[in-house]
């Protein structure tokens, strides 16, 4: 096929990957295609200068392209309706129509169709000003969970003890244009990520993984829009993914289907699995970042089927996904001063040497070419090196041999992605 990827991003670099991965010798191949795209894409796909955002931009990019199918990655142009813009132009697109990614784009939209569908999630208010964001806090106590109703880029949401911080960050989220905030009740115990390939009706589950979004190890530190990710999930409960089938993800394709706005896509399901059974955290409407990038390293099933299936409305008939038997670590390398102020332009080596170890392979977030064609950081997560293992252990050994290969002037990284996973050291309440 022909295949259009949207965006900028490792997650994008990872779909782009697994689809370049099917390009077998002496079998028909995938001619692949990125816009904006970044430098590592470009070593498998021709990049495109297209702004991901304007969708009339990008449907005709791909009616030129003749693309059989386009697949949109980040947040901001599925809110933005870019999927609305190329289904229009009759091309097969993956990812929610802009009404559907209310879902992501607007917290209390999300809550408001939880509660139709009776999906289990957190207690929450919705605060339009400063005296209800104060009542709010108040009437739920420490741990303080303020999220902006917005997108925030993975950043919008503060989890603190400290009053004061909260009321800060719920007053920043109110002061922007028509700005909103949700207050919720902090959920305890563990945080797992599921998405879910869905075609408006069929649900399809992927495997579970784990994020990390605080900057630092031991989750110290501010929260990023990813730190880290692995799967499997070996302590998760056995029957979890039923559960959150049969619980969560079809109630709610259901909901916006009878709503009149069919989701099709990934829907994100973000979880805490909570001493009083699992909970939603969160909804997105794409693959999260990091975890796509160790979820689709596993997928033996070719992606470009599941795409084309949802796109088409065709899961039904998708035969069973089969995946790889190893583990999978992601550790994601940031630049000086993520993410509070990310430095950019300095020179990024060694990616090569990471790759000429077994089972690694290093995905570009945000990377630039300088003037004289130099690969350097230009933005704040920069690089994802994706590590393939027998087991955890294994995977973090050669995830973070990888790392160590890498030379990015400042540059930080958390030593301790699936550490406690490894040790066995994760537990549900």
């Amino acid at each position: 096929m022909k295949i259009l990827v949207i965006g900028t991003g490792a997650r994008e670099h990872a779909i782009v990957h697994s689809l370049d991965r099917e390009n077998v010798s002496g079998t028909a191949s995938h001619e692949l295609h990125a816009a904006p795209g970044n430098p590592g894409i470009a070593g498998v796909a021709t990049l495109h200068e297209v702004d991901p955002l304007d969708g009339a931009a990008v449907a005709a990019l791909a009616e030129r392209l003749g693309a059989e199918l386009v697949v949109v990655g980040p947040e901001a142009p599925l809110v933005a309706g870019v999927a609305d813009a190329v289904r229009a132009a009759g091309i097969p697109v993956f990812g929610p129509s802009g009404e559907a990614a209310r879902l992501e784009g607007s917290k209390s939209f999300a809550k408001e169709v939880m509660a139709a569908a009776g999906v289990p999630t957190a207690m929450a208010h919705v605060c339009t000003d400063v005296t209800e964001l104060e009542a709010a806090l108040d009437a739920f106590g420490a741990p303080y969970v303020v999220k902006d109703d917005g997108l925030a880029a993975g950043k919008g949401v503060v989890v603190t003890d400290d009053r004061a911080a909260a009321l800060a960050h719920g007053t920043a989220c109110l002061s922007h244009e028509n700005g909103r905030v949700v207050v919720e009740e902090y959920l305890d115990g563990p945080e797992v990520s599921l998405f879910c390939v869905c075609d408006g009706t069929t649900v399809v589950p992927l495997v579970p993984a784990q994020d990390f979004k605080r900057v630092g190890n031991d989750d110290g530190g501010p929260n990023t829009g990813g730190m880290g990710a692995y799967t499997p999930l070996d302590w998760a409960p056995s029957g979890l993914v039923d559960e959150v089938l049969s619980r969560v993800a079809q109630p709610t394709v259901d909901e916006m289907a009878r709503r009149g706005t069919p989701f099709s896509g990934v829907l994100y399901v973000g979880l805490a699995l909570t001493s009083r059974g699992t909970r939603v955290v969160e909804f997105n409407a794409r693959f999260g970042d990091p975890e796509t990038q160790s979820v689709l390293a596993r997928l033996a099933t070719p992606l470009s089927e599941v795409l084309l299936a949802a796109a088409r409305g065709g899961l039904a008939d998708l035969e069973p996904l089969r995946w790889r038997s190893e583990a999978s670590v992601t550790v994601v390398v940031a630049s000086e001063g993520y993410p509070a102020s990310a430095r950019s332009g300095d020179p990024i080596t060694g990616i090569e040497d990471a790759e000429s170890l077994p089972g690694v392979h290093v995905l570009h977030a945000g990377t630039g070419l300088s003037e004289t064609g130099e690969l350097v950081s230009a933005g704040g997560r920069v690089l994802s090196v994706v590590a393939l293992g027998t087991d955890l252990a294994d995977a973090r050994r050669r995830a973070y041999e990888g790392v160590a290969r890498i030379e990015l002037k400042g540059s930080h990284h958390r030593t301790d992605i699936a550490l406690k996973a490894e040790r066995g050291e994760v537990t549900v309440p």
